[in-house]
């Protein structure tokens, strides 16, 4: 049986420590591996020392260039069966040299998110003013990535909710969007039997990436309207702030006698939040599935989060901490759970519930394989169906790929 090749273009090198996007990207990797593809990964981004080595995997790793008739010859060469953009930005700028250089290969869209829907949520929070379906609609950034997803043959969506938007407010068929959300490993009791106990476990975390706004901001608003409350109850109490590419500005937030100490990347995410009795994530914005909230699940770690923070997250599960938007209230169940030993361990068990059930790898990686290659047997028909999609490839590929041909010869 001949192997499946499988372009990957990034955003940005896999950083798995860094982000949940390239945890997200990782978990994709290793599921297109199981199933015997050979993945080349290109990328436009410079490489930064956190970047997880792909090599090290198997994986062919590719400079590429913007607007440059290299990637041209390029993907010619490698000829693959299926193309997978990581995020929309990516299919705008190489969609079109995708479709002009390998009309037969399947075009998948990984989301990661719906940054229009992120975007909108941040210019409504600055603007004052609420978050609505017609404000999102208004939004440039929204008409591009919509577009993106219809020119797509698939685009995987990572939330339930963003699943349920794109099909109510913007009538996508449900043929070209698969509900993919992360991809974990089962929960068993040897690895909650190995989980620190409630009395072994102190101090509130926090862990983001400092690139992605809502994580500014929520660390902000945890200092500002938040942590003064808490430590009213908890004096001794302290919250650690982890993440990636600590900015200035929340750098400055660090105080120790207050017990909100700034700690930076954390080289293993994983046990930090091991040791931390209870996550904060006081999201004010945002969109898709937050890491640092899957992160706590998979660590037993009961989580007090607000409704963009749980968005789409736990399907018909409750919540494995608490859902509050009011920050006063927010504040009161933080120190609740802190100090509830019999509610922190059932709702533990929620978290793994959640993990075993909405996340199962095993179960959704199959199916989503099979999903794919069934697509690809068909996929001229498939194309067909989707005639919205058809007709914004012609508009785009001939406004994309003269605007790009014109940059091109200007850069020479």
């Amino acid at each position: 049986m001949t192997k499946k090749k499988l372009l990957i273009i990034g955003t940005v090198w896999v950083e798995p420590n860094s982000s949940a996007a390239g945890s997200r990207m990782l978990q994709l990797i290793e599921l297109f591996l199981k199933h015997q593809f050979v993945i080349t990964f290109a990328c436009t981004a410079k490489k930064s020392d956190n970047a997880f080595g792909l090599d090290s995997l198997g994986i062919q790793e590719v400079d590429i260039l913007l607007n440059d008739a290299s990637f041209d010859a390029f993907i010619t060469n490698l000829n693959p069966d299926f193309v997978l953009f990581d995020r929309f930005l990516t299919e705008e700028q190489f969609g079109w040299r995708v479709l002009e250089n390998c009309p037969k290969a399947m075009t998948i869209l990984d989301t990661e998110d719906l940054h229009c829907l992120r975007k909108t949520r941040e210019i409504c929070l600055k603007n004052n003013i609420n978050f609505s379906f017609d404000e999102l609609k208004k939004q440039e950034i929204t008409k591009r990535e919509i577009a993106s997803i219809l020119r797509c043959d698939l685009s995987l969506i990572i939330s339930t909710f963003e699943m349920d938007l794109l099909q109510s407010v913007f009538k996508i068929d449900k043929k070209i969007l698969y509900y993919l959300p992360f991809l974990f490993d089962k929960i068993d009791k040897k690895q909650q039997k190995a989980w620190k106990t409630f009395d072994q476990r102190e101090h509130f975390v926090f862990i983001g990436n400092f690139l992605h706004k809502p994580n500014v901001d929520a660390v902000i608003t945890l200092k500002n309207e938040i942590w003064s409350e808490i430590r009213e109850y908890l004096p001794e109490a302290e919250v650690h702030i982890y993440g990636a590419y600590v900015t200035q500005q929340i750098q400055q937030l660090h105080t120790k006698k207050e017990g909100f100490i700034i700690k930076g990347f954390a080289e293993n995410a994983k046990e930090v939040v091991e040791n931390a009795r209870v996550l904060l994530a006081p999201l004010r914005f945002g969109a898709g599935i937050k890491g640092k909230l899957a992160e706590a699940m998979l660590c037993g770690t009961p989580s007090v989060t607000t409704s963009i923070g749980a968005e789409g997250m736990c399907d018909r599960f409750p919540w494995p901490g608490f859902v509050e938007d009011n920050f006063s209230d927010f504040a009161l169940m933080s120190v609740e759970l802190y100090r509830n030993k019999n509610m922190w361990i059932q709702l533990q068990e929620t978290g793994v519930d959640v993990v075993n059930y909405v996340y199962n790898k095993q179960k959704l990686g199959f199916v989503f394989i099979n999903k794919i290659q069934e697509i690809q047997q068909d996929l001229e028909q498939h194309r067909t169906q989707n005639f919205l999609g058809s007709l914004l490839q012609h508009q785009t590929l001939q406004a994309t790929k003269y605007l790009s041909k014109w940059i091109e010869e200007k850069n020479k």
